[in-house]
């Protein structure tokens, strides 16, 4: 059900969109996509929440290489059209209504944050970053670090229309890394 909600988004945009033309792709009665979501704004903010939840963060040995690696998947989940198609008419239709910028926000940008924070971990279990001591200041700084590489990325893929190559991504981790000279691979290249 959630791939044909993706499918049918990226044919019909937002505003052709129905429960019914979801039920009719899926093969499944209206009354099944209700039972589970009441309204066309929660089904489409599932369908694109298990998107996301593809990406991984693995431990590559150095914070580089694992930055490097999640921006290159990031990008690559970006560069699906049904992503793109998803995620444009989420964000249009976002900007119009607060409780659904709130299940966003709740569902998709979140969950995402714990890439960010488990990539800090793995740094500071590798000594590359020094241990959190003030875990509000660690949780601000996770949030610009999330919205700096998803913002990044976002706008290189769906506003720009310019590709995400490899070359791309290292000078782009170099200028993120840049403030921590005293990474391993971390200062310019």
């Amino acid at each position: 059900m959630l791939d044909a909600t993706r499918e049918t988004l990226a044919e019909l945009g937002w505003g052709g969109l129905t429960m019914g033309h979801v039920a009719t792709r899926a093969g499944v009665a209206k009354t099944t996509l209700y039972r589970r979501w009441p309204s066309k704004n929660e089904l489409v903010v599932d369908a694109v929440a298990t998107l996301f939840d593809e990406l991984v963060l693995a431990d590559l040995g150095s914070l580089r290489a694992d930055i490097e690696a999640v921006v290159r998947e990031f990008a690559e989940l970006l560069a699906r059209p049904e992503t793109q198609a998803a995620l444009l008419a989420l964000f249009a239709e976002g900007t119009r209504d607060p409780q659904l910028r709130r299940r966003i926000r709740e569902a998709i940008v979140d969950p995402q944050k714990q890439l960010v924070r488990q990539g800090r971990a793995y740094a500071q279990a590798r000594g590359e970053l020094d241990p959190d001591l003030d875990e509000e200041a660690a949780a601000e700084e996770i949030d610009i670090i999330f919205d700096t590489v998803a913002g990044t990325v976002e706008h290189r893929i769906l506003v720009s229309g310019e590709p995400v190559t490899p070359e791309w991504i290292r000078r782009f981790t170099t200028l993120l890394l840049g403030p921590f000279p005293h990474l391993v691979g971390g200062g310019p290249a």
